[in-house]
């Protein structure tokens, strides 16, 4: 019998449990940790994380040596860290687009192997993303191609051809931000049903939403996570979910957090 705590209770057989797990994949948001908390969470529930994102261009403002230990304790749980999509945003904007050669090198010397590309705040076109996502990948870093706009709807046809354009350039994997997904408030379920019917979910992560979203609100974080594994099970991928919600998350997935059961199993 497992070791476990209550380890005579099985865990069900369709959950993923083995790394490099290629759908139930959960990627952590880290808004700036310290290692002692990353040691800690990844102690607890490393084995239930699949990647963490160092947001947006809070790279730029860590003492090297904390970013290097950072990394490190990821990497050894077979936890992917990569840099969020709108640090790129960034340098692109304020720099320019010559500067994201070093940038991309950058992020290599610093122990990145996967990197964001996204157009959360700054429009780009079909041919950009393509060209973007080909020379992060050419740089030798796998490619996250986040599709979506917080600031404004994206028509459901042209996010499912945005996801094309970025799996057909090399991404491995498309992010679909969040804001598309909560309008006036609610969850677009309509919209949500069309993404998971026309892509290959097992290559897409869905985002959950936050406070930077305006509007969201915990319930709302709470009822689209719900949503998403009853309606498409517990290998579905989750991005942006909050580090102290990891092992909660996780029950989710394996039946065992607040959705729960409704009936009982038939037994001899």
């Amino acid at each position: 019998m497992s070791s476990a705590p209550f380890g005579f209770l099985d865990l069900p057989p369709t959950r993923s449990t083995a790394k490099p797990r290629r759908s139930g994949m959960t990627m952590i948001a880290d808004w700036g940790m310290t290692v002692g908390a990353v040691d800690g969470l990844m102690a607890l529930a490393g084995a239930y994380a699949d990647f963490a994102k160092i947001v947006t261009g809070t790279a730029r403002l860590y003492p090297p040596d904390q970013l290097a230990a950072k990394l490190d304790l990821y990497r050894r749980h077979a936890v992917r860290p990569f840099i969020g999509g709108q640090f790129a945003e960034y340098v692109l904007a304020n720099h320019g687009r010559k500067a994201l050669g070093r940038f991309f090198t950058e992020a290599t010397r610093l122990g990145f192997a996967t990197i964001e590309i996204s157009d959360n705040c700054l429009p780009i076109d079909d041919q950009e993303r393509a060209s973007l996502v080909r020379e992060a990948t050419d740089a030798g870093l796998a490619v996250m191609g986040e599709v979506g706009s917080k600031d404004e709807k994206t028509d459901v046809a042209r996010l499912i051809a945005q996801a094309h354009v970025c799996f057909e350039a090399g991404a491995e994997l498309v992010l679909i931000e969040a804001a598309e997904l909560v309008e006036d408030g609610a969850i677009a379920t309509s919209m949500l049903r069309r993404i998971t019917a026309e892509l290959d979910m097992r290559r897409v992560m869905i985002e959950l939403p936050g406070p930077w979203i305006s509007g969201t609100t915990l319930s709302m974080v709470e009822d689209l996570k719900k949503l998403l594994i009853l309606e498409l099970g517990p290998e579905v991928n989750l991005a942006n979910v909050k580090p102290e919600e990891l092992l909660a998350t996780e029950a989710l997935r394996c039946g065992l957090g607040v959705v729960g059961p409704k009936e009982r199993t038939p037994r001899e």
